[in-house]
């Protein structure tokens, strides 16, 4: 389905590097046509999702607005077997 294409594309994952380097990739999202971006991350880099969307909000795209916040549990497994709970959150920004 092409539907999950540009879902793919449009989603931007939250790691370790510092904010502004998420805030550029959402903003060259919205720059390059999309309505919708998606933020994701898990466990501690949760807060750094956070903090991306409100700087693109507040200082890039002024007119993005929250269009959704999915918050859920993730269960990961480790390379010695042991799984362990992980808090996910999706924030997804539209400009409509």
């Amino acid at each position: 389905m092409p539907g999950n294409e540009t879902a793919d594309e449009n989603t931007i994952f939250v790691g370790n590097k510092p904010p502004m380097s998420y805030v550029l990739a959402v903003v060259t999202q919205f720059n390059g046509g999309s309505d919708d971006v998606s933020i994701k991350a898990r466990g501690r880099a949760i807060s750094r999702a956070v903090d991306t969307a409100e700087i693109v909000r507040n200082r890039f795209v002024k007119d993005a607005v929250i269009k959704d916040i999915i918050i859920g549990t993730e269960s990961l497994t480790n390379e010695e077997g042991r799984s362990s709970n992980v808090s996910s959150i999706e924030i997804t920004l539209s400009t409509n």
